[in-house]
């Protein structure tokens, strides 16, 4: 709206509506060359003719206020004919010249507005012009935006499209997928029924072999079992023995015997799993067979520092922070084999064992701890 009324203002302004009011462009055309001489001829004949008739005037004048012939030759001429006429001749004239001046300043004042007319109408051009390079660039840029945005939404309905695609393949392997898992799953059951039908069975044969050979079931997985082996039959007390059987596919077992504070050498045997109650039954009888030392070195467990490497048939006695004794158990012990000291350390250094001996002959595990303990020189 504002656009269009400043292109009215200046067709209104136009130069081409003034050109008729300026003097200056009407004397360059060819019309005004040809009409300023005869203006100025005939201002001068006017002028001429306006002298005769003024001199006419006064004599019309003269003649009307004689009487007779005789009065005009006698009377004397008057010093200054048409005096008055030429007086109101120069009033009339410093009377356009006033008037002249005037509308020469107000041709003036209308100059300077009309230049400043123009002067302001190029400053609308220029706003105009500037205006509509800016409209011109906002349409640029929305149409640019409007591209830009059908693109955008072209992508991203691709994109759209792609992310459909891309879920609909996940959710046909998904699909896929879960058939297989399904069938998977009927296999493993299937397995698991083998599997409990065994463990069953195996629980079974447990529980015999706990009533006949006195074992405690601690715990039971699918493939694992953890046992305590219970010496009712050895002659003295002994602890329970921690043993594992752990079962594999191929129909075998493998079997780990656990020192804990047993004292028994640890050991695994693997072998058919149709063989696990003769391996348990030997595993048995050689605790058995070891229990009078096994039952000492236990016992002293909860009376000393020890630590019993039943490899080495090593016994380790820290009797301070800074004194650790050694003894070894020879084969056969305590029956058949003696119980003897290998060394003393103390503060990290050696010390001299000849003399260190208990008052018995043959001394066991027990009085040989038993003196070392009491001994106030070590």
């Amino acid at each position: 709206m504002a656009t269009e009324r400043t292109e009215a203002l200046l067709e209104r302004t136009d130069p081409s509506f003034l050109k008729s009011c300026t003097t200056t462009e009407l004397q360059e055309t060819e019309e005004g060359e040809i009409m300023a001489p005869y203006l100025m001829d005939c201002r001068r004949k006017q002028k001429h003719v306006f002298r005769q008739l003024c001199v006419v005037v006064d004599m019309i004048q003269l003649l009307a206020g004689l009487e007779s012939v005789d009065q005009l030759l006698n009377k004397p001429c008057p010093q200054n004919p048409g005096n008055e006429a030429r007086c109101a001749w120069k009033a009339l004239k410093a009377e356009y010249l006033e008037r002249v001046q005037e509308v020469e300043g107000m041709i003036s004042s209308l100059w300077d507005r009309t230049e400043e007319l123009q002067g302001k109408r190029k400053t609308l051009e220029t706003l105009l012009s500037v205006l509509q390079i800016k409209k011109e660039e906002c349409k640029e840029k929305e149409r640019i935006a409007a591209k830009r945005n059908q693109r955008a939404e072209k992508q991203i309905s691709f994109q759209l499209e792609d992310s459909i695609q891309a879920a609909q393949n996940s959710i046909n392997a998904c699909d896929l997928q879960f058939s297989k898992l399904k069938d998977e799953v009927e296999k493993q059951q299937a397995r698991i029924s083998d599997w409990t039908i065994l463990r069953d069975g195996l629980q079974t044969l447990v529980n015999v072999t706990h009533r006949n050979m006195a074992y405690r079931l601690l715990s039971v997985s699918s493939s694992e079992l953890c046992l305590e082996l219970l010496p009712r039959a050895a002659e003295v007390s002994l602890e329970p023995l921690r043993v594992s059987i752990t079962m594999t596919t191929s129909d075998e077992f493998h079997l780990q015997v656990f020192q804990g504070t047993a004292g028994l050498v640890e050991e695994a045997v693997n072998g058919r799993l149709r063989q696990v109650s003769a391996a348990l039954v030997e595993v048995l009888e050689r605790y058995i067979s070891q229990g009078e030392m096994l039952s000492e070195i236990q016992a002293l467990h909860s009376r000393f520092a020890i630590d019993w490497c039943p490899a080495e048939k090593l016994l380790i006695f820290l009797k301070t922070a800074t004194t650790v004794c050694h003894l070894r158990v020879e084969e056969g012990y305590p029956s058949h084999g003696r119980a003897t000291l290998l060394s003393v350390r103390k503060d990290g250094s050696l010390l001299d064992i000849t003399d260190l001996q208990p008052p018995v002959q043959h001394p066991v595990l027990t009085e040989w701890l038993e003196f070392l303990s009491s001994y106030p020189n070590i």
